[in-house]
């Protein structure tokens, strides 16, 4: 699920729970029924749990904007522009240069270039830049109570949030996130940091709010479990021959084709991979028309961090421009697809995804 930041910042906390103490804005009802499920299913005081979401403030921007997310009302190139500007080029290689130790060390363990490392953390929070600025328990009660549509996901998500506060000991009240109450550097929704923030081992949890060490091998370990091939492609151009037959299914990120299958029906991949070779084709709608491309395995994988073509795309673009700008002496011809696009008002105040 694709989301941008909102540039409203919240009031101050203070000043909301008083005007709480008041009265919550939520059905009061609906508000103990929660209270009193929480507490039986996870082990939490029920009344200190009644008493953060009478603290809960409505926020009628989040339904707004998630009722129109980035990717239904952008195309590839209007996305591209947004997320691969050369201000965020400039930016991730800065950041690659500082914590350039530890992004070698977890590369070289885990087979994932640093460079996609160093991309996911730009176009998520602008490499921990922005991290929103929504209290996430308003942002996740709004959705649970005001957003019928999918108000049972967020109602789990508010669940496993004050689960993980309770556990990590966090104040509910100041944690801030996303509008969809992604929160941190890799804008984990709050059931996915219970369910990754933990070593390979089971022994020790990983903090993935701040400690770079453990994000970098957070990313890396996670691409490469969902089958990251070290020194294998992302994405090939493609030529369309005249008379060619072909369906893209922009919902279907699935390696269903072959080279060789696309080659029969009249779309020639740029790529010396085999015939066999799995990959899926995809729609980069450029403002002068059409184009398009196919994602190899790697491309898969980075479609698991977050189920979208176009933020795929834009990580494996931002990735390539932030790799050539730092080795301009050894490039990578693919990274000359498309320069950074130019830095605009509202770039940086973007991110894209929720766990």
């Amino acid at each position: 699920m694709l989301i941008a930041v909102s540039a409203a910042a919240m009031g101050g906390i203070g000043a909301q729970a008083a005007a709480a103490q008041a009265g919550s804005s939520f059905p009061r009802a609906q508000i103990e029924k929660f209270a009193a499920q929480v507490a039986q299913r996870d082990g939490l005081d029920r009344k200190a749990t009644l008493e953060v979401l009478m603290q809960a403030r409505p926020q009628p921007r989040i339904i707004q904007a998630i009722s129109h997310p980035v990717e239904q009302v952008l195309q590839w190139w209007q996305y591209r522009r947004i997320f691969v500007t050369d201000r965020r080029v400039t930016d991730g290689v800065e950041f690659w240069r500082e914590h350039r130790d530890a992004l070698e060390r977890v590369s070289a363990e885990e087979g994932v270039p640093p460079q996609y490392i160093v991309a996911i953390l730009g176009a998520e929070s602008n490499y921990g830049r922005i991290t929103g600025s929504y209290r996430v328990v308003d942002a996740l009660a709004t959705l649970t109570f005001d957003y019928p549509p999918r108000s049972r996901f967020f109602g789990r998500e508010l669940e496993q949030f004050l689960v993980l506060a309770h556990r990590e000991k966090l104040d509910p009240l100041s944690v801030k996130g996303s509008y969809a109450g992604a929160m941190g550097p890799l804008q984990f929704m709050p059931s996915a940091y219970l369910r990754y923030a933990i070593d390979r081992g089971g022994q020790a949890r990983l903090n993935l709010f701040s400690d770079w060490n453990d994000i970098f091998l957070w990313v890396a370990r996670f691409l490469h479990e969902c089958g990251w091939q070290p020194g294998g492609p992302v994405l090939a151009d493609v030529s369309i021959e005249p008379g060619a037959t072909f369906h893209v299914d922009p919902n279907d990120l699935s390696l269903d084709q072959t080279i060789g299958g696309l080659s029969a029906q009249g779309v020639r991949v740029e790529s010396d991979a085999p015939d066999g070779t799995r990959v899926v084709l995809l729609l980069a709608q450029e403002q002068g028309g059409p184009s398009y491309r196919v994602g190899f395995n790697n491309f898969h994988a980075l479609t698991r961090y977050n189920h979208s073509a176009l933020y795929a795309m834009a990580i494996d673009e931002l990735a390539r421009a932030i790799a050539l700008r730092l080795t301009p002496a050894s490039p990578d011809p693919a990274s000359a697809r498309a320069p950074a696009a130019p830095a605009n008002g509202n770039a940086d105040r973007a991110t894209p995804s929720a766990r």
